[in-house]
């Protein structure tokens, strides 16, 4: 029988949960952005388009996509950041 410590320790390493440090899970952290990127752009633009024709104007679509930008490049940097605290 093994000691309480070595199972907690089997436990841990278990094959069902996900590995962010092998080469597939960086791969899909990082193939993520290449769907966020365009999500957050676009999205930030229908919002934009939606409060313009609801407040009846025709700029803030403009501020829209540029907020979906800044999202989408914050979204990116921490995905980075997160990958490189691991090295």
């Amino acid at each position: 029988m093994l000691p309480p410590a070595e199972i907690h320790n089997l436990s841990m390493s278990s094959p069902n949960q996900p590995n962010d440090k092998n080469g597939w899970g960086q791969l899909g952290n990082y193939a993520q952005l290449g769907f966020m990127l365009p999500a957050a752009t676009v999205v930030g633009w229908l919002i934009g388009t939606a409060l313009d024709r609801w407040l009846h104007t025709t700029w803030l679509y403009i501020l829209g996509l540029f907020l979906g930008i800044i999202a989408g490049f914050v979204e990116l940097i921490r995905t980075v950041v997160k990958a490189n605290k691991g090295h």
